[in-house]
């Protein structure tokens, strides 16, 4: 039996979450995909996987058989990429993700810069607005907002983003500014969910955290409708800094309640930090990092 192969299938398993799909991800029948994990199973002496007819779940000796084989086949790409020159010469392929509109605003500029300085690396750039994990999705960096979590991944901090309450001109001059947070309560809200409740906002105020309510007459899932919605004069609305940055340098949006803003996001750039760093890993850091620093610092 090849364990290697063996392992990679397990993987796939878990990672797709029935055998099925896991035969479709590696290009192979669902009778090589069960038997390969009833022979792994066999030569352990261990049940790996519960089944049932749609999904697989992980027994306690799957459970850590499987991190034991993240570690394995981790060293082994890692070997295997030595031996093919990633650590000695500056070319291959990145995997890169992030958030969808920051990556369309910031990180897509800075790789087609990259890119051409570095004819040898291709990268592929994932954006979601879900945190793909580094190793399950096979992702060479990822640009995070937010606070990061403890972990062994490495962090190289670039910015930080605010999130901002603007409103259009003509919605100010109609319905007044808001000085304070409370003030909300006699305003027309847009609220983009993905950045908190509809129904409430949490401003700082000397350091505490203040939430209050507000009216929400419109509820979107994207930065960009919400931003459209109140150039277009609906409400006062709340995003990131780097979302409403083209309205606000157009004068389509001005921010307000600035005092009371919560404190600022980081944006890091987070990659695996153990073992050897590949060269194209390397290069990219060195050359994105001080380019969104730049990009963000200017906007």
């Amino acid at each position: 039996m090849d364990r290697f192969n063996a392992m990679t299938v397990l993987m796939a398993v878990v990672q797709e979450g029935n055998l099925s799909a896991a035969g479709r991800k590696l290009g192979v029948p669902l009778t090589t995909v069960s038997r390969k994990v009833a022979d792994l199973e066999s030569h352990l002496g261990a049940r790996l996987l519960q089944r049932s007819n749609r999904s697989v779940a992980l027994t306690d000796a799957g459970k850590s058989y499987v991190e034991a084989c993240k570690r394995i086949l981790a060293q082994v790409a890692e070997a295997e990429a030595a031996a093919s020159g990633a650590f000695t010469a500056v070319r291959g392929e990145l995997t890169v993700t992030a958030p969808v509109v920051f990556g369309r605003l910031h990180v897509l500029p800075v790789v087609t810069e990259f890119l051409r300085a570095y004819p040898d690396i291709d990268i592929r750039l994932m954006l979601a607005d879900r945190m793909l994990h580094l190793q399950d999705d096979h992702v060479d960096l990822a640009v995070r907002i937010g606070t990061l979590p403890d972990s062994s991944l490495k962090a190289v901090r670039v910015s930080a983003v605010r999130r901002v309450v603007c409103a259009s001109p003509d919605y100010l001059a109609i319905h007044g500014t808001p000085f304070a947070p409370e003030d909300l309560a006699h305003h027309a809200c847009v609220t983009f969910t993905g950045l908190g409740n509809p129904d409430r906002w949490t401003f700082s105020e000397q350091g505490t955290d203040k939430v209050v309510a507000i009216r929400s007459r419109l509820a979107v899932t994207t930065a960009e409708a919400a931003i459209d919605a109140a150039v277009a004069g609906l409400g006062v609305t709340r995003v990131l800094s780097y979302q409403a940055a083209a309205a606000k340098n157009s004068n389509l949006l001005r921010t307000i309640l600035e005092p009371f803003e919560p404190a600022a996001m980081p944006v890091s750039l987070v990659y695996d930090g153990q073992g050897t760093l590949p060269l194209k890993l390397r290069a990219f850091l060195d050359f994105a990092a001080p380019k969104l620093k730049g990009r963000l610092a200017a906007g």
